[in-house]
């Protein structure tokens, strides 16, 4: 099973560069750049509205619309993603790589590593979504030194994950929570706490479960142990990271400033390393160096004495080499300080790390990683807890040959479905939902297990400050059935996703009823599985506070109200991205208080999911149609 295991995952690996080549020249073949910016892959005609220096030398570049008035349409560009920043008048294609660091309604930030120098005299840019090589290259040698080990505690943990041996869990030993814990979120963190080998905590939407993991991190630090917090993106270990400094831990992040929150940045190594008192005086001994470079490479009329130029270039190669150290130094000394090291998974660099190994490796959000990421924090692993829910959003994968192979197939789902409740606990205490919102999923997805805590079991808009108190703000969920009225799917131009206008018409007016209601445009979100639909609401939303996104871009977050717009509504009963079934119960669960949604009952009654889900809406006397709301 090892061979075929890392084949089929250096496979996939491969298949998924060649597939982001494919598009990545299809983007370019598109003359015009419309269609590229329709995907979300792409921006086109920006201006630089402003530029600043940013960390370690980069350039910070605010891009617009050369238009001021006019907005960013929809786009997957956010922050932490690397992209290529090119003119789009220039003749020679010039490019350079960079990373989103902020993104608003009107717009995009990017650090590049040097101020772009335009050929034209009012240039405009475009930004690509540009692939992560260093990346891939870091999975491949993870793969690579995990095959290859046949001895050591890497071998070990390897044949725990592969099923050859089963893990082990030693006695249980008493400890005081830092937390107020509910029961299940203690029992999870006892259990990972006594794991030899292996624990996953599974977290259902709204439970807790970055409390617990927070727990787990404290009690294994106060054991003495060296632990390593990682996540699959960046906001996911900002999140872990913000919660533990609330804690009083002295964690340190890893990675690229730019990737992490700015409220956050102090705690990056660069930033710590750059803000050292130390550090001036390598900067200086490196000034010096390059003084005595471009002295020692100097003509002068007067011949300089024997060896006085190998002598200056010596003097330069020590003080540089001195400044190199002391760098290093450093690095070490804060490295050794931290009490916990936080970074995405693929974020995770040999040269900064070097031989380091951590007792306990904490993976977050660990269902939405593809197991080669998850191999390179367990390079460094003596035992792994993995924490997620792979009830929700699989990992996304954008090669249909690597998806045939199983690539979609977590690390966690993987060791759920080969272990089970043999090395896993789940959280039962859910604190987001009203519990009319939560009933559904809990009963689909988790065998009726969930709970609504007492001070969300009964909540609604209508308990919020300055809000109407009407059947609108009073009640929790309710469903409109577009089936009937006219409402239909359509193509967009020039695009491969769908909307609905008709849909989208009737989501807008709720909106506007939510708004004079007196809810806060801030607590309103709009979720739809396709990026026609999301940019087809967005340019019909006056309110740029309200939020509109894909089921994608909200996972892991949460809003007071909630309106989903499912967009399929055809003859055929086809529901595309709407059979992944883990989808929906992403966009179902993110909502507090208020949860509507629109859809077709006859294009959906043709999924037994949906089939239940509708019969859910009936019995909770929740039904309704688009008629009503004139």
């Amino acid at each position: 099973m090892t061979d075929e295991l890392f084949r089929r995952l250096r496979r996939c690996l491969d298949h998924e560069a060649a597939e982001e080549t494919r598009e990545v020249v299809r983007r370019s073949r598109q003359a015009t750049g419309a269609a590229a910016e329709r995907s979300g892959l792409s921006l086109i005609g920006l201006a630089i509205r402003s530029e600043m220096a940013g960390f370690g030398g980069r350039a910070v570049l605010t891009l617009g619309k050369r238009d001021q008035r006019v907005d960013l349409p929809w786009t997957r560009l956010n922050p932490g993603s690397p992209v290529v920043l090119s003119e789009e008048q220039s003749p020679e294609k010039s490019a350079w790589r960079g990373v989103i660091t902020d993104r608003d309604r009107s717009t995009i930030t990017v650090a590049v590593a040097e101020t772009p120098e335009p050929v034209s005299d009012r240039p405009t840019f475009r930004l690509d979504v540009s692939s992560d090589e260093v990346s891939r290259q870091r999975q491949h040698e993870a793969l690579r030194k995990a095959e290859g080990a046949e001895r050591g505690r890497l071998a070990a943990l390897k044949r725990r994950l592969l099923g050859e041996e089963a893990p082990g869990f030693a006695t249980p030993r008493a400890w005081t929570a830092y937390l107020r814990l509910d029961e299940s979120q203690i029992a999870a963190v006892d259990y990972a706490l006594a794991a030899d080998d292996l624990a996953i905590i599974h977290g259902p939407p709204g439970t807790g479960k970055t409390t617990a993991v927070v727990e787990l991190i404290r009690q294994a630090i106060r054991r003495g142990e060296r632990v390593l917090a990682c996540a699959p993106s960046n906001l996911a270990v900002d999140n872990l990271l913000e919660r533990l400094l609330e804690a009083g831990e002295s964690a340190l992040r890893i990675g690229h400033p730019a990737r992490v929150m700015p409220s956050l940045r102090e705690r990056t190594l660069d930033v710590l390393v750059e803000s050292h008192p130390s550090l001036k005086l390598a900067r200086d001994w490196t000034k010096e160096a390059f003084s005595l470079r471009r002295q020692a490479g100097k003509y002068t009329r007067t011949a300089p004495a024997p060896g006085a130029r190998r002598d200056l270039r010596a003097e330069a190669r020590k003080l540089l080499e001195d400044a190199r150290q002391m760098e290093a130094g450093l690095v070490t000394h804060l490295l050794d300080s931290a009490t916990v090291i936080c970074a995405t998974l693929t974020g995770l660099n040999a040269e900064i790390l070097g031989n380091r190994d951590f007792d306990l490796v904490v993976i977050d959000e660990a269902a939405q990683a593809t197991e080669p990421s998850c191999w390179i924090p367990l390079l460094r692993s003596r035992r792994l807890v993995l924490a997620g829910d792979h009830c929700q959003l699989p990992p996304t994968v954008v090669s249909s040959e690597a998806r045939r192979e199983g690539f979609h197939q977590s690390l966690m789902e993987r060791l759920m479905q080969l272990y089970g409740e043999a090395v896993s606990r789940r959280l039962s205490m859910q604190y987001r939902m009203h519990e009319q919102i939560m009933q559904f999923s809990s009963d689909e997805f988790y065998e009726s297990s969930l709970i609504a805590a007492e001070t969300v079991r009964e909540h609604t808009l209508a308990d919020l400050p300055d809000v109407v108190q009407s059947p609108l703000t009073q009640t929790a969920v309710r469903f409109f059935d577009t089936a009937g009225s006219g409402c239909e799917e359509e193509s967009e131009e020039d695009g491969s996703s769908l909307r609905n206008p008709g849909e989208a018409e009737f989501v807008v007016r709720q909106v506007v009823d939510l708004l004079e209601a007196g809810i806060a445009a801030s607590d309103i979100a709009i979720i739809t599985p396709y990026s026609a639909q999301t940019r087809f609401l967005r340019d019909r939303i006056e309110s740029a506070a309200v939020e509109v996104d894909t089921v994608d871009g909200f996972q892991g977050r949460e809003k007071e109200a909630i309106i989903i717009s499912l967009v399929r509504s055809n003859p055929r009963g086809e529901l595309g991205f709407l059979t992944d079934t883990r989808r929906i119960n992403v966009a179902l669960t993110r909502a507090r208080r208020k949860l509507m949604v629109f859809g077709d009952s006859s294009t959906l009654a043709n999924h037994e999911f949906y089939l239940r889900l509708l019969e859910y809406f009936e019995r909770e006397n929740v039904y309704g149609t688009v008629w009503e709301l004139g």
